[in-house]
Protein backbone atom coordinates (compact mmCIF):
# COMPACT_ATOMS: atom_id res chain seq x y z
CA UNK A 1 0.00 0.00 0.00
CA UNK A 2 1.38 3.13 -0.72
CA UNK A 3 2.58 5.65 2.13
CA UNK A 4 -0.45 8.26 1.02
CA UNK A 5 -3.05 5.42 1.49
CA UNK A 6 -1.80 4.40 5.13
CA UNK A 7 -2.00 7.96 5.81
CA UNK A 8 -5.47 8.78 4.18
CA UNK A 9 -6.62 5.44 6.25
CA UNK A 10 -5.21 6.30 9.26
CA UNK A 11 -6.75 9.78 9.13
CA UNK A 12 -10.28 8.03 8.23
CA UNK A 13 -9.69 5.50 11.09
CA UNK A 14 -9.24 8.67 13.52
CA UNK A 15 -12.12 10.66 11.72
CA UNK A 16 -14.66 7.71 12.12
CA UNK A 17 -13.43 7.33 15.98
CA UNK A 18 -14.55 10.65 17.07
CA UNK A 19 -17.69 10.66 15.22
CA UNK A 20 -18.83 7.63 16.49
CA UNK A 21 -17.79 8.48 19.82
CA UNK A 22 -18.85 12.13 19.71
CA UNK A 23 -22.30 11.53 17.59
CA UNK A 24 -20.91 14.23 15.34
CA UNK A 25 -21.23 13.71 11.32
CA UNK A 26 -16.95 13.52 10.92
CA UNK A 27 -17.27 17.35 9.31
CA UNK A 28 -16.17 19.33 11.80
CA UNK A 29 -12.68 16.90 11.92
CA UNK A 30 -12.55 15.81 8.48
CA UNK A 31 -12.35 19.27 6.81
CA UNK A 32 -9.50 20.92 8.50
CA UNK A 33 -7.53 17.18 8.53
CA UNK A 34 -8.07 17.85 4.73
CA UNK A 35 -7.43 21.14 3.97
CA UNK A 36 -4.66 21.25 7.00
CA UNK A 37 -2.68 18.00 6.93
CA UNK A 38 -3.88 16.42 3.38
CA UNK A 39 -3.76 20.09 1.39
CA UNK A 40 -6.92 20.20 -0.23
CA UNK A 41 -8.52 23.09 -1.34
CA UNK A 42 -11.54 24.31 1.16
CA UNK A 43 -14.36 23.57 -1.50
CA UNK A 44 -12.90 20.01 -2.15
CA UNK A 45 -12.55 19.32 1.06
CA UNK A 46 -16.30 20.09 1.82
CA UNK A 47 -17.60 18.21 -0.89
CA UNK A 48 -14.93 15.38 0.16
CA UNK A 49 -16.18 15.65 3.68
CA UNK A 50 -19.58 14.89 2.89
CA UNK A 51 -19.02 12.37 0.72
CA UNK A 52 -16.81 10.63 3.57
CA UNK A 53 -19.51 11.04 5.92
CA UNK A 54 -21.89 8.60 4.00
CA UNK A 55 -20.17 5.39 5.37
CA UNK A 56 -19.33 6.94 8.53
CA UNK A 57 -22.37 8.46 9.47
CA UNK A 58 -24.35 4.45 8.18
CA UNK A 59 -22.14 2.73 10.22
CA UNK A 60 -22.06 4.34 13.51
CA UNK A 61 -26.40 5.01 12.83
CA UNK A 62 -26.25 0.80 12.74
CA UNK A 63 -24.20 0.41 16.29
CA UNK A 64 -26.44 2.98 17.95
CA UNK A 65 -29.99 1.45 15.93
CA UNK A 66 -29.03 -1.20 17.59
CA UNK A 67 -28.70 -0.52 20.92
CA UNK A 68 -31.92 1.15 20.81
CA UNK A 69 -30.20 4.59 20.61
CA UNK A 70 -31.95 6.11 17.08
CA UNK A 71 -35.20 8.11 17.33
CA UNK A 72 -36.78 7.04 14.12
CA UNK A 73 -39.59 10.06 14.18
CA UNK A 74 -36.34 12.28 14.13
CA UNK A 75 -34.60 10.49 11.75
CA UNK A 76 -37.21 11.27 8.92
CA UNK A 77 -38.15 14.47 10.12
CA UNK A 78 -34.59 16.32 10.76
CA UNK A 79 -33.95 14.17 7.66
CA UNK A 80 -36.01 15.70 5.07
CA UNK A 81 -35.21 18.82 6.45
CA UNK A 82 -31.37 18.39 6.04
CA UNK A 83 -31.80 16.76 2.49
CA UNK A 84 -33.40 20.19 1.08
CA UNK A 85 -30.59 22.07 3.21
CA UNK A 86 -27.96 20.36 1.86
CA UNK A 87 -29.05 21.36 -1.33
CA UNK A 88 -29.21 24.69 -0.66
CA UNK A 89 -25.68 25.11 1.28
CA UNK A 90 -23.88 22.68 -1.40
CA UNK A 91 -25.50 25.26 -4.00
CA UNK A 92 -24.22 28.64 -1.35
CA UNK A 93 -21.07 27.13 -1.04
CA UNK A 94 -19.77 27.42 -4.29
CA UNK A 95 -20.20 31.09 -4.82
CA UNK A 96 -18.22 32.02 -1.33
CA UNK A 97 -14.69 32.20 -2.09
CA UNK A 98 -12.37 29.70 -0.21
CA UNK A 99 -10.72 32.15 2.52
CA UNK A 100 -14.30 33.47 3.74
CA UNK A 101 -15.82 29.63 3.49
CA UNK A 102 -12.97 29.06 6.22
CA UNK A 103 -13.59 32.12 7.71
CA UNK A 104 -17.19 30.46 8.06
CA UNK A 105 -16.39 27.40 9.49
CA UNK A 106 -14.52 28.30 11.94
CA UNK A 107 -16.80 30.73 13.21
CA UNK A 108 -19.24 27.88 13.53
CA UNK A 109 -16.86 25.37 15.18
CA UNK A 110 -16.29 27.86 18.05
CA UNK A 111 -19.35 28.63 18.48
CA UNK A 112 -20.56 25.13 18.76
CA UNK A 113 -17.62 24.57 21.06
CA UNK A 114 -18.88 27.58 23.32
CA UNK A 115 -22.45 25.95 23.59
CA UNK A 116 -21.08 22.40 24.62
CA UNK A 117 -18.51 23.57 27.03
CA UNK A 118 -21.44 26.15 28.15
CA UNK A 119 -24.26 23.54 28.50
Amino acid sequence: MQRKAVWYLAAGAGAGTLAGFLGIGGGIILVPMMTGLLYLTQHRAHGTSLAVIVPIAMMGALVYALRGDVNWEWVATIGAGSVIGVIVGAKLMMKVPAHRLRQVFGVYTIAIAAILFLR
